[in-house]
């Protein structure tokens, strides 16, 4: 099983890297704020990815003992969106030890 979610949790991530990297230079973020803004949706979609990086960080701040890494990954998680989430979960599935499970992932400190 964290085999099979290292591979998923990679593929994501290249995935989000490639849309992220070739939307951005296809086109500004900034230039196109506005016109977003005024789509229901678009606000719609930023209230959803907020909601979620605030339930990864209440689990960030569970895992991480570090009040630094805790600022640092919440910086991330907002700025970044799913590339540091990504990142966040592969770090913490290749830091488990032999024979630890999804048990150990998402619950022990």
């Amino acid at each position: 099983m964290i085999t099979t979610l290292k591979i998923i949790f990679s593929a994501l991530l290249v995935w989000v890297t490639y849309i992220v990297v070739s939307t951005s230079l296809d086109s500004s973020l900034f230039k196109e704020w506005d016109f977003l803004g005024s789509i229901p949706w678009m606000r719609a979609t930023l209230w959803d990815f907020y909601a979620n990086i605030f339930i990864i960080t209440l689990w960030m701040f569970y895992k991480e003992k570090l009040v630094l890494l805790k600022i640092v990954w919440v910086i991330l998680f907002v700025c970044l969106g799913s590339i540091a989430t990504c990142s966040y979960v592969l770090i913490k599935l290749f830091n488990l030890k032999p024979g630890e499970g999804v048990k150990e992932l998402v619950g022990n400190r």
